[in-house]
């Protein structure tokens, strides 16, 4: 069931089916962005110029992770932010020198995940890799 939500953002109205958005990025100063399904462009919102919906999304991804259907849905914690991301939206994943790297969907922005640095991050990416490829990275 789809999930609407109008923003007015840099002097536009989208509406926006957020179970279409495949990640989301919470960053300490408070700012959430995510990216438009079959584009690049990020939608950046903040407590401050959108309170409304900010919460409308922050509850949406609340929700969201913690339904055990969303066993896909990941949290990682990656260069000072939170990424909320949907790993089966992940089309490709690269491993070499005990490091994972994949590519946000609609964005070019890398996520590198060494196994010392984002022992979590790098363990939950793994384990979704067995589970879906059935092969194991080490």
């Amino acid at each position: 069931m789809a999930y609407w939500v109008q923003i007015n953002y840099e002097r536009k109205a989208y509406f926006i089916d957020l179970d279409r958005i495949s990640v989301f990025v919470c960053a300490p100063n408070g700012r959430l962005t995510f990216w438009l399904p079959a584009s690049a462009i990020p939608i950046i919102i903040s407590r401050q110029n959108d309170v409304e919906n900010y919460y409308k999304i922050y509850d949406y991804i609340e929700k969201l992770t913690s339904q055990s259907f969303c066993k896909n849905w990941v949290k990682l914690f990656y260069e000072k932010k939170e990424y909320i991301i949907d790993l089966d939206q992940i089309s490709s994943f690269c491993y070499a020198n005990q490091k994972l790297t994949f590519w946000l969907p609609e964005s070019s922005n890398p996520i590198v995940l060494s196994k010392e640095l984002e022992t979590d991050a790098y363990e939950k990416v793994k384990d979704f890799l067995l589970r879906k490829t059935g092969k194991a990275l080490d």
